[in-house]
């Protein structure tokens, strides 16, 4: 049996990825925990959140003790945003004794390592959040803060749900226009008004966080021709586009061929009146950029990025693409 290389993680808001990786590029073991949330939760409850999965994974793989003795931990997480927040993060891993070195990075950057074919390039994430990275091939890095709209961010799959139940209660009641939003809503949640779901939402019983299921709401809502659905989901693919132009320019890359890796899940539901909107504004902003909806896990992205950092010879890479792309960490 191959020796424990390394743990790979990948912490993304709704669950958390672990998989403990062989020397041969093998999937030794993996598992699956709750979200990595600090900014609900605080730093230590969302630390404890990793702990458990990668202490489960490293069970799986036969490795009980606490100080499993592997080479590297590689984390990629969403809601680590900032420096600061990055070097924080990697102390407290760091403290778990798991192994020599840990390396923390937004999960953006798992995103670009496994969909860029060369390695560098934009990769565009909306899922319930929207965040955006740019690696050049000299290795220069552009990244936004992401802290929402403080920090001037427009998106995401949370945001589009608030927006389809406000666009849906303003044409219910006159402040807007009439949208088959109001309907729309109102059936999904199984009530009468599209307002009793606000209501609900309001007396705690409804989930806030049920409001995610309303982005494909909204979308095919927008594909049956609604104006109001439209226009949200117009803006949607502005700002994804801006993101990656952005970057783009920043990187100095307009006038080369490189790839825009997009991720999350509402991009990779790949509803065609969504990517079609982005895929037009492309082609008329960066020409040369080439749209890549990737179906890798973010946790391979994780794992391959652990083997670069640990200098892993060339054949364990294609052995660690074959373990994942079959999702069989899933446990």
């Amino acid at each position: 049996m191959t020796a424990p290389l390394l743990v790979a993680i990948d912490g993304g808001n709704s669950k958390t990825d672990v998989v403990v990786v062989g020397e041969d590029g093998s999937l030794l073991a993996g598992a699956r925990g709750g979200g990595f949330r600090p900014h609900e939760v605080g730093d230590r409850a969302a630390v404890e959140v990793i702990a458990t999965a990668v202490t489960t994974a490293l069970g799986r793989a036969g490795l009980s003790r606490p100080d499993a003795g592997l080479a590297h931990v590689a984390a990629y997480l969403a809601n680590a945003d900032l420096p600061e927040q990055e070097e924080s993060l990697t102390k407290a891993l760091s403290a778990r004794g798991w192994a020599r070195s840990v390396r923390v990075g937004n999960d953006t950057f798992a995103l670009l390592r496994a969909g860029a074919s060369a390695g560098w390039g934009i990769a565009v994430v909306c899922g319930a959040g929207i965040n955006c990275l740019g690696v050049g091939p000299d290795g220069r890095v552009s990244r936004f803060p992401a802290l929402g709209s403080m920090t001037g961010d427009w998106g995401g799959g949370f945001h589009l749900g608030e927006l389809a139940l406000w666009h849906a209660v303003r044409g219910e009641d006159g402040r807007g226009p009439a949208s088959a939003l109001t309907a729309a809503v109102a059936a999904y949640f199984g009530v009468e008004r599209a307002v009793d779901v606000g209501l609900a939402l309001h007396g705690r019983n409804l989930d806030g966080g049920r409001l995610l299921e309303l982005t494909p709401v909204l979308l095919e809502t927008a594909a049956g021709g609604d104006a109001v659905a439209l226009s949200v989901v117009e803006r949607m693919a502005e700002e994804v586009t801006a993101l990656g132009t952005v970057s783009l320019r920043r990187l100095r890359l307009l006038e080369t061929r490189v790839e825009v890796v997009l991720g999350g899940g509402v991009l990779t539901a790949r509803h065609p009146v969504l990517m079609t909107a982005i895929e037009e504004r492309y082609a008329a902003l960066a020409p040369l950029a080439r749209l890549v909806v990737t179906d890798a896990p973010p946790i391979l992205g994780a794992a391959l990025l652990g083997l670069d950092e640990v200098g892993a010879p060339p054949e364990t890479y294609a052995a660690l693409r074959a373990a994942l792309r079959g999702g069989g960490y899933r446990r």
